[in-house]
């Protein structure tokens, strides 16, 4: 199994100079963190480098993700899509870091349509009153439970929240007034409705109209999956992207997760696949007997840093060190939601002088417990199943040592993976 490219191709690129070598993974790393620039947001200077870069850009993502790009004078659009549609991991998060519900997502939605059918500005009221109109025309959203009543006060909250993240995509620009007056019933706001961006949204593989399948993951899956390859050419072509998305996104690519198919394409193109994305990116390969991290060791290409600090971040490192401990003496082992609460309790007496102060407050564990797991999931650092969580080889790395050990030095065991962080998948 090989890779093809035009000859030359390598060589040439080879040759670029360092600070356009630069530029390029400035551009291609901006892209992977915010899919979806535009000329008027906060990174316009980065758009100007991909448009400068787009031949290139264009060229690698299709040969090795295989996502395409669009670019043009108002916006660069990467069509990414993960490779792992089950991952529940990677969802929409509001304000406040919380994952988006259910409602919020049908409520998107809406308001995309919504504001495809509204004059370049808009308000935040009409948006809504919209919304209200779609809800009431189409019986099957009732019938699934979603209603949409704007005087009840969690309502608003949904369409503030489905605002923000619109705002912070670029799809609506504020003009006047601010979401808070609108959730108190003290006023409106003025938008103006960016219509490259907004077309520019929706990144899918068939029409959402012309999808008969049932069930979620199958409606995903036929939504974003391309057709299946029919020749070896082909195959080789959809293992190699699979796997490169993998290792673009995902913290750690665990061996125990891919198919016998994409095991056996990634050892025999393993030098060369992440060759090709340590140079393209700037991450670095961190090989181990379960599995690989790119590592960012800049920290800038990463929607979930770890270790961190604050009162949320000092309990999942702890938690960590507890799992890997764990880990070590019962490798396949579920530690139960029970044990881990009852340790965070433990752990607020201890920490409460520099722990935030409803840490310590009756039940307060239950959050953070939920919390620090999430984002340890995240991390690809354990795996949750309905009696607890389990460990995963990649926790081994937050294991506590004797001082006497830490003192003297040893070069990490085979399969400890290193630090690393989540890439941003969006």
């Amino acid at each position: 199994m090989s890779i093809r490219s035009s000859p030359g191709a390598d060589t040439l690129d080879r040759r670029v100079p360092d600070a356009d070598l630069e530029d390029r993974r400035r551009a291609l790393r901006c892209l992977l963190m915010h899919p979806l620039l535009t000329a008027r947001g906060p990174f316009a200077s980065d758009l100007a480098l991909v448009r400068r870069h787009a031949a290139w850009l264009r060229d690698w993502l299709a040969r090795f993700p295989g996502w395409a790009l669009i670019v043009d004078p108002e916006l660069a659009r990467l069509c990414k899509t993960p490779a792992d549609l089950d991952d529940p991991t990677r969802g929409a998060c509001d304000s406040g870091g919380e994952p988006f519900s259910r409602r919020r997502y049908v409520l998107t939605c809406l308001a995309l349509a919504a504001l495809e059918r509204s004059d370049r500005q808009t308000t935040l009221g009409a948006i809504a009153e919209e919304i209200e109109v779609l809800c009431g025309a189409e019986p099957a959203l009732a019938e699934a439970g979603i209603h949409f009543d704007l005087a009840l006060y969690e309502v608003r909250r949904d369409m503030v929240e489905v605002v923000r993240l619109l705002l912070a995509l670029q799809v609506i620009v504020r003009i006047q007034g601010e979401e808070l007056q609108y959730l108190q019933d003290k006023g409106d706001v003025l938008y103006t409705v960016q219509r490259p961006a907004l077309s520019a949204i929706l990144q899918v593989q068939h029409s959402p109209s012309a999808i008969e399948q049932e069930g979620l993951v199958e409606r995903l899956r036929a939504l974003a999956v391309p057709p299946a390859p029919d020749t070896e050419e082909a195959r080789n072509r959809t293992l190699r992207t699979s796997l490169v998305q993998r290792l673009l996104d995902d913290p750690v690519v665990y061996y125990q997760d891919l198919t016998d198919e994409e095991r056996a394409y990634l050892s025999g193109q393993r030098h060369l696949l992440l060759s090709e994305i340590e140079r393209a990116t700037g991450l670095v390969a961190e090989v181990r007997r379960e599995g690989i991290a790119m590592v960012d060791e800049r920290g800038d290409l990463t929607d979930a840093g770890f270790p961190d600090e604050g009162t949320d971040g000092h309990v999942a490192l702890l938690l960590a060190e507890h799992l890997a401990e764990h880990a070590n003496r019962s490798p396949t082992a579920v530690v139960p939601h029970a044990e881990l609460e009852a340790l965070v309790v433990s752990l607020a007496k201890q920490h409460k002088a520099h722990w935030r102060k409803d840490a310590s407050e009756p039940g307060a564990e239950t959050m953070l417990t939920a919390r620090a797991v999430e984002r340890l999931e995240k991390l690809r650092l354990l795996r949750r199943t309905a009696e607890g969580v389990v460990p995963l080889p990649a926790i081994a790395r937050f294991t506590l040592e004797p001082l006497a050990e830490r003192e003297q030095p040893t070069p990490p065991a085979r399969d400890q993976l290193g630090l690393f962080e989540r890439k941003k998948d969006r």
